[in-house]
């Protein structure tokens, strides 16, 4: 050996990772000498429930089934960073360190598992899976996160208590996993983050017991339990339920004498509750009550808590409304209007769905579109005639890959966000590549444009046209147009619970 060799920083080094190896296996006795109450019941078996992530799918699962749209999300979240996690630790992770398992011996058998695992000890893969499912949940609904979090640290706690792994193990799992999350947040922002800007602000009353509030809900979309709840929270408000065919009337006679109009239903209740409240030049407040809600959902008000936040606070904005004109008379849309092929897809599903449910009558409604044998509609478009299969617009710019609807995270941008998928033999071919190429990509099967007004001619008598879930027919001029800023409705200034 050479004596101009210093091997004392490698033997500094070594000393140092021996002390932490021999503070991790006294912590790991000492946690083994420890006397849990009433843990050897439960850890055991909840150490079991988590093998192959049973128990987080589960939670999923049951998170999913309250159907509401946050914690449908929290749950989607959880299991793609419990997913990432999985995948980092079994083929990065568990090769990288080949750490032997703890010797048994200081734990009481009554907590060891049945089944030992076999794989090597660091990082712990349950702490890892419980830590990213528990973050990922907590990113996306910090309600749902605070109900996780004492099962997940749980679950990592069992990994020390019944033998398997080291402390540090656990610790080094859990930070893999909470850093999968927040990865997975980062490729796929939370509902949070892409939150639109809360302006323009609007003056409204604030109802603090909803005096003031006339509330039309409709009955034909199974919103009872959401309109029992809102009245406890607003115990002054009026709520008027009727059937479908009596919404519109129900909803003429509330705009004439509410303080506030509020509507509980669809996108296409919700579309009449708009123009009437235009036309009284009242506040509009949304309670999603329909199978897609994307104006009550873009909006930042998904259940009855939200929109009794706003109105007891008096917290509103000012959003654009799209407005067709036809030669026959105008019409508002919130959302989208459309052309070509998506208002049969549209007539499809409302043959079916009384049947089959809404989301399986829009596959069924796709694939009998898309199958038949049909022509592009005609339409002169920019001075030029051209064939389409589709033609989208949008009241405000919608953010997300594909020609489907998606999101928007600013409604009162002033723009018409168009999109056209250009005719040829085959739809369903120009359909699928123009979704999967994304909807600002420009090519000779589709494009996209923002604009603030658009005129269509040359339209074919009997033209059926989508605004709002709903199908008209048009013939010959169809002008769009945005009305900026022209509608108030309350929505709640912090909507991240």
């Amino acid at each position: 050996m050479s004596p101009d060799l210093d091997l004392t920083p490698l033997q500094s080094g070594r000393s140092a990772l021996r002390r932490l190896l021999d503070l991790d296996s006294g912590v790991f006795e000492a946690a083994a000498a420890r006397h849990w109450p009433g843990a050897e019941r439960v850890l055991p078996r909840l150490s079991r429930s988590a093998n192959h992530g049973v128990l987080w799918f589960a939670t999923a699962a049951a998170m999913a089934a309250s159907r509401t749209p946050r914690a449908r999300r929290a749950a989607v979240r959880g299991v793609a960073s419990l997913a990432l996690a999985s995948l980092t630790i079994n083929t990065i992770g568990k090769r990288s360190v080949r750490r032997a398992r703890p010797v048994l011996d200081p734990v009481p058998l009554v907590r060891q598992l049945k089944r030992q695992p076999i794989t090597t000890s660091f990082p712990s893969g349950h702490a890892a899976s419980a830590a990213a499912f528990a973050t990922g949940v907590a990113l996306e609904s910090p309600a749902w996160g605070a109900v996780v979090a004492p099962v997940a640290f749980s679950v990592a706690a069992s990994r020390v208590y019944t033998g398997v792994h080291f402390p540090s193990d656990v610790l080094a799992g859990a930070a893999l996993g909470a850093g999968a999350a927040f990865l997975v947040r980062r490729l796929v922002p939370t509902r949070a983050q892409l939150r639109g800007p809360v302006r323009p602000r609007a003056e409204v009353p604030a109802l603090p017991e909803g005096e003031g509030l006339v509330m039309v809900a409709n009955q034909g979309s199974g919103t009872a339990d959401r309109v029992r709840a809102l009245q406890a929270a607003l115990p002054k408000a009026e709520i008027v339920e009727c059937p479908p065919e009596e919404v519109a009337d129900a909803l003429a006679k509330a705009a004439s004498r509410a303080r506030v109009l509020g509507v509980c239903g669809g996108d296409g209740t919700v579309n009449t509750a708009a123009e009437l409240a235009l036309r009284h030049d009242v506040p509009l407040a949304v309670l999603p009550g329909g199978t897609l809600n994307h104006f009550a959902y873009d909006l930042g008000v998904e259940d009855e808590r939200d929109l009794a936040r706003a109105i007891r606070h008096g917290e509103a904005v000012r959003v654009d409304a799209g407005r067709f004109v036809t030669a026959d008379g105008s019409g508002l849309f919130l959302n989208t209007l459309s052309l070509g092929v998506y208002p049969e897809l549209v007539r499809e599903r409302e043959r079916w769905s009384h049947r089959i449910g809404g989301w399986p009558a829009g596959v069924l409604g796709a694939l009998r579109v898309l199958r038949a044998d049909r022509h592009p509609l005609e339409v002169d478009l920019g001075g030029e005639r051209r064939p389409l299969w589709l033609l989208f617009v949008g009241s405000g710019v919608y953010h997300r890959m594909g020609l489907s609807p998606g999101r928007r995270t600013d409604l009162a941008d002033g723009l018409l966000d168009v999109r056209v998928v250009h005719g040829s033999r085959r739809p369903a071919l120009r359909l699928l590549a123009a979704a999967a190429a994304g909807p600002l990509t420009r090519s000779p099967a589709h494009a996209a444009v923002q604009v603030n007004r658009l005129r269509l001619t040359g339209l074919a008598p009997g033209t059926p046209l989508a605004y709002d879930g709903e199908v008209t027919s048009v013939s010959g001029e169809v002008r769009l147009e945005k009305l900026p800023e022209a509608l108030t409705v309350y929505r709640p200034q912090n909507t991240s619970a």
